[in-house]
């Protein structure tokens, strides 16, 4: 609501890291990939032209648009620069904005837009008329989807074990391993030392019961997470 107001956080405090992880969570071979909310520039604008009538031509058709997105705070950006639309495509691919506006002469005989999603790096065609109330939706869809998108690799690599030496491979090939811990913390140090590996939590939905230790087979005080830390 535009009011200073104090920050709930957590212990270690926000911070860069926490851009980090977004990039590791997110981002793939083309860049950063960012989820709407925390997005800088949600939309960009790249208009397609040749001349200056061109481009006045342009800047009507989608005047009223851009107008409309930002009454609605959606967080717009108009590339006008001389560059190549080749260029601008590839520019804000890589710095992750989740939604690409592409305008030409072509797409205003149609009486339309191409939108590019980041996510999915899907091309659409919309009917101008239907732009204002469908792009906000795509923003939507778009963060979902990135969340849903990794939460999958998430829990594909996240491993339930109780052995030591399928711990230990899994651990060097990449991954988190949710296994029983005694609750020692100089189990925790020897593990460490044999493979690099440390708790990274204690799950809030964890359950220990009938659990044993992963390293030292005695009854599991806690089900933790273990992984590499990078």
């Amino acid at each position: 609501d535009n009011r200073e107001e104090l920050v709930w956080a957590t212990s270690w405090g926000v911070s860069t890291r926490l851009i980090g992880a977004v990039i590791l969570t997110h981002g793939d071979d083309k860049g950063v990939r960012l989820p709407p909310k925390i997005a800088p520039i949600q939309v960009a604008v790249i208009p397609i032209f040749k001349s200056q009538e061109q481009e006045k031509t342009i800047k009507t058709y989608i005047q009223d648009i851009i107008e409309n997105l930002k009454e609605q705070e959606i967080r717009v950006h108009e590339d006008w620069s001389d560059n190549t639309p080749g260029f601008k495509f590839n520019k804000w691919e890589m710095k992750g904005v989740p939604l690409r506006i592409e305008i030409g002469l072509r797409d205003i005989e149609k009486n339309i837009i191409v939108i590019a999603r980041r996510d999915t790096g899907k091309k659409e065609f919309l009917q101008k008329t239907d732009a204002v109330e469908s792009i906000p939706k795509i923003l939507h869809d778009i963060q979902k989807n990135l969340f849903s998108q990794a939460n999958q690799f998430m829990n594909e690599n996240t491993h339930y074990i109780n052995d030591f030496e399928v711990f230990k491979k899994i651990i060097k090939d990449g991954g988190f391993v949710r296994c029983g811990w005694d609750g020692e913390p100089q189990t925790e140090i020897r593990i460490k030392e044999e493979t690099k590996a440390t708790i990274r939590c204690i799950p809030l939905n964890e359950n220990s019961e009938g659990l044993r230790c992963i390293y030292t087979g005695n009854i599991a005080k806690h089900e933790v997470i273990f992984a590499k830390a990078y």
